[in-house]
């Protein structure tokens, strides 16, 4: 059996040095942690890129919030993604729900038609929407889709670990809308762990956490060592 992924959030080269160097599987490379995550410069990906040979999920999104904008905006998106995806960038992480919490079909559309080919993660606007399991069926079968990333609530992985596993077994099970990775991410903590793994989780994901003076201070290995020895063990 594979070790469980490790996910861990990066904010520049630095970070993906200090992750690899701990153990991480792979990287969310974000951009402006106070807005939660945006699209990073294709310059920070290029340095990335450079400084590991982990696999690097690039974050595509514009604002803070989980709607795409307007017209221009969602162009100005899908031209950041063409020059990241020309820049060597593979995998993505986006999700965009519209204003009835719906997924924003069209939208989504939009942007993997900038990166054609891509594998991406559905991110933590699953746990915004107005029908997580309505949201799965409609995504069902999305080329490249292969993840979801999910704390199972708006609240975080407290709130959400009734939810989380029992996402998981259906995942285990094979259910249509279920087959892409769970991955646990969202306020998780180490006492979270043991819950996840007996239900199935494999995947888990981690910002904050990785970093022991908070989003001010950059990525621990020592932090991340701590991860994946519980993971491991």
């Amino acid at each position: 059996m594979s070790r469980p992924i490790l996910e861990v959030i990066a904010l520049d080269a630095q970070d993906a040095i200090a992750a690899q160097t701990g153990g991480a599987d792979r990287l969310e490379l974000v951009g402006d942690m106070a807005s939660d995550g945006l699209t990073p410069a294709r310059e920070t990906f290029a340095a990335v890129r450079g400084a590991t040979d982990l696999p690097v999920r690039v974050m595509l999104r514009a604002a803070d919030g989980f709607a795409a904008g307007g017209e221009a905006a969602l162009e100005a998106l899908r031209e950041r993604a063409r020059g990241l995806r020309a820049e060597g960038a593979e995998e993505f992480v986006l999700g965009f729900l519209d204003d009835t919490g719906q997924p924003d079909l069209a939208a989504i559309g939009a942007v993997l038609d900038a990166v054609p080919g891509c594998r991406w993660t559905f991110h933590r606007a699953i746990d915004r929407c107005a029908d997580r399991a309505g949201l799965r069926k409609r995504l069902d079968g999305y080329p490249g889709l292969d993840t979801y990333l999910t704390a199972g609530s708006a609240d975080g992985v407290a709130a959400g670990l009734a939810v989380l596993c029992a996402e998981a077994a259906r995942t285990v099970a094979g259910e249509p809308g279920y087959l892409p990775l769970l991955m646990a991410g969202g306020g998780l903590d180490l006492g979270h762990v043991p819950a996840l793994r007996a239900a199935g989780v494999t995947a888990f994901h981690i910002g904050g956490a990785a970093r022991f003076g908070g989003w001010d201070t950059p990525v621990s290995p020592d932090a991340v060592r701590l991860w994946r020895e519980a993971l491991d063990g």
